[in-house]
């Protein structure tokens, strides 16, 4: 897996989104240049169609959620579709894996002045849903908290 550059991460906020508002269905769109390693991270109320490539579907998307009383950042990552084979799905699956280190922590470093608004929300959970139409890959795993992807 890469290391976190900061220098190769681009933010962008879709307003009335801020770096500090809002909380509830704060969603974040990750996509990345394969050729170049640089980061693009759209956060806003709604994911960033603009950015996506429907082809690749290679992008993170995450989002924060309350459940039970408590603050929840859920990402979502397609593993395949119906039209994919086992072995396309088993090798994004691994892909995804490899690289999710990375891409929470662009989604956290990106977002960093959001948790000096709202400090406690760095020891929330974070979950990533792994969408695949096979049942081995259609997982959710948990992935720490922010604070473990928070850089100094």
């Amino acid at each position: 897996m890469p290391e976190f550059q900061p220098d190769k991460l681009t933010v962008k906020f879709m307003p009335p989104t801020t770096p500090c508002l809002p909380i509830d269905g704060r969603k974040y769109t990750l996509t990345h240049s394969d050729e170049t390693g640089a980061l693009y991270l759209t956060i806003g109320t709604e994911y960033d169609c603009s950015a996506l490539n429907v082809k690749l579907r290679d992008e993170v998307m995450a989002n924060w959620d309350a459940s039970l009383g408590q603050y929840l950042l859920t990402a979502n990552v397609y593993v395949d579709g119906v039209e994919n084979e086992y072995a396309q799905a088993k090798a994004r699956y691994i892909i995804f894996q490899q690289n999710l280190n990375l891409a929470i922590t662009a989604i956290v470093n990106g977002d960093k002045e959001f948790y000096c608004f709202f400090p406690w929300l760095v020891d929330c959970p974070i979950y990533v849903q792994f969408h695949s139409a096979f049942p081995e890959f259609n997982q959710r795993i948990f992935y720490d908290t922010p604070r473990y992807y928070l850089l100094n």
